[in-house]
């Protein structure tokens, strides 16, 4: 087909998954059948299983032209979860699209820290997200304590838009608000606990970076300038006056930046409580408070 795929409707989806992801493994793209299978299962709005069930069943020639395109488009290089327009997140089913950053797995890692300072199951507590996105962190912790209420904040209208709506869809709406506003700025504080992920690149590195994320994640999540770290020093001084005395903040950070990091949380009068590892390994939160 004129798309880039060699093969046609009179095709089984067993046999158009396997046409699919020979295209995208000759793209160069990892887990070609992972990605050519999320596809299809959207393109018959079924699920991965669907496709093993229903494996001799034909797909009509509309619905192999959509998909296709999604398959052209996946080869070159746009992320199955923008295609999709959602990413699943702790759980979460989020829509998320070219304002948020696409949540990533590691970022389930701040969700487990946080809920290790939140000890109380019913507890009705305030929580705050500093740049908050698609509200993935935010709203997983509301799903998680059911008593909690929760800001978010993002100096995107458009994020902040996207969360608001995420929470609506999640049935979170009642519990949450979400603001535009340049970090802890706006905020009057009495926040039992903060969640961070700000933007931590160096910008010089974000050319380096995969297509899927230098080309799709907005800049504004990505750029943490000249060392990466501009973010943290942009919000820490907040975070004294926003956080109750014996509150807690837990903030993301990069694969080489955790010591750098320390050192500029106590220059603000804060201390480092506990440090956290993604699955990889990385350190990749801090857990913080008053010293």
């Amino acid at each position: 087909m004129a798309d880039g795929i060699s093969f046609a409707p009179a095709l089984t989806l067993r046999q158009v998954l396997a046409a699919a992801g020979q295209e995208l493994r000759a793209a160069g793209i990892d887990d070609a059948m992972l990605d050519a299978g999320l596809l299809l299962a959207h393109v018959v709005g079924g699920n991965r299983l669907t496709l093993i069930r229903d494996g001799d069943r034909r797909l009509c020639h509309a619905k192999v032209r959509i998909f296709a395109k999604l398959i052209a488009a996946r080869a070159a290089r746009q992320p199955v979860s923008r295609l999709l327009g959602r990413r699943e997140f702790w759980s979460l089913d989020l829509k998320i699209g070219p304002a948020v950053l696409d949540p990533r797995p590691d970022s389930e890692t701040i969700v487990a820290a946080a809920l290790e300072q939140l000890t109380q199951q019913d507890g009705a507590y305030r929580i705050a997200d500093l740049g908050t996105g698609s509200g993935c962190l935010l709203l997983a912790l509301l799903q998680e304590r059911p008593r909690t209420w929760g800001l978010g904040l993002d100096l995107s209208a458009a994020a902040a838009r996207q969360a608001r709506d995420n929470a609506t869809t999640l049935g979170l709406s009642g519990r949450t608000e979400f603001l535009v506003g340049d970090w802890g700025r706006p905020l009057a504080g009495g926040f039992d606990l903060i969640v961070v992920n700000p933007p931590y690149i160096a910008s010089a590195k974000i050319a380096e970076l995969a297509p899927e994320v230098r080309c799709h994640d907005p800049a504004l999540a990505l750029d943490g300038g000249a060392d990466g770290l501009a973010a943290y020093r942009a919000l820490l001084p907040d975070l004294l006056r926003l956080l109750q005395p014996n509150g807690k903040a837990v903030l993301e950070c990069g694969f080489d930046q955790a010591y750098s990091l320390g050192q500029i949380i106590e220059a603000n009068g804060l201390r480092v409580e506990s440090r956290h590892r993604d699955l990889g390994g990385v350190e990749r939160c801090l857990v913080i408070s008053a010293i």
